[in-house]
């Protein structure tokens, strides 16, 4: 049972009933802003009757270089595992949307903001290999602060890792669809998410691989207004999509049918 039955729009700042955002998909019902998921939450939303089966669900992150900063990694990692009630940040999952089998990878930010260590790349790479295996399309739900500090250049390396499963898919003509949920940035965005073969992306998601400052201190420009936002990105060439969260599955859906050549 819920204790706050009242939730605010992180957005227009209202106050609503959190039954009413719950029934909305999570939508503020004033400004339309899309609040973050759970993993559990978006694997419910896109699988046919919120039906699915975990898969990889057997291994553990480790602190492999003991790592503190204002916590020890390891502290860390049991606090968010209570916290969440997942093993770590991705959670894999196997059901059906449209009646069509698929893989599908869920980042939740809600532990250490849906940051990729080691394991959450070798979850993103098992479920690509999953799909490759089985001849089925990949979804992967991005929701990602980036790479994972605490585990170091273990954790930059699984970008290579994943972008070569995901390669490895594409020569073999396997669909993978890729969702950009509010965030998705740093190592993540930079590897994995970006490499669909349709990129889709929720309302007003921030989509960056670097924060503002960064970005101005590079380019010796201020950057544009609303140049992390998805609908700019979409605008510029390098999103197909933007699509309301009570439209992702049709979508999703569709676009499955597409690839497919299904009716």
């Amino acid at each position: 049972m819920r204790e706050n039955i009242w939730t605010r729009c992180d957005n227009c700042k209202e106050f609503i009933y959190y039954k009413d955002i719950a029934d909305n998909f999570f939508i503020c019902p004033t400004c339309k802003f899309h609040f973050r998921l759970s993993a559990a939450e978006r694997l419910a939303m896109l699988f046919d009757e919120g039906k699915y089966d975990i898969v990889d669900d057997g291994i553990f992150p480790l602190d492999f270089l003991e790592f503190v900063d204002t916590q020890s990694y390891a502290e860390r990692l049991e606090d968010n595992q209570k916290k969440t009630s997942s093993r770590e940040a991705a959670v894999n999952a196997v059901g059906t949307m449209g009646g069509i089998p698929v893989v599908v990878s869920a980042l939740d930010f809600g532990f250490m903001g849906g940051s990729m260590g080691s394991v959450v790349g070798e979850k993103v790479t098992r479920a690509a290999e999953r799909a490759l295996k089985d001849k089925t399309p990949l979804i992967i739900v991005s929701c990602s602060g980036g790479a994972r500090m605490q585990e170091g250049a273990l954790s930059l390396m699984q970008m290579a890792k994943t972008s070569g499963a995901i390669a490895r898919l594409d020569q073999a003509a396997v669909p993978f669809i890729s969702v950009l949920a509010d965030p998705t940035s740093g190592g993540v965005a930079a590897s994995f998410a970006m490499q669909g073969d349709i990129n889709i992306a929720e309302p007003n998601a921030f989509i960056l691989f670097a924060g503002d400052h960064v970005v101005d201190q590079t380019i010796k420009e201020k950057i544009p207004k609303g140049f992390r936002h998805a609908e700019f990105i979409r605008d510029h060439g390098f999103l197909d999509d933007v699509v309301p969260r009570k439209e992702l599955r049709a979508h999703i859906i569709r676009a499955l049918r597409l690839f497919l050549n299904r009716p």
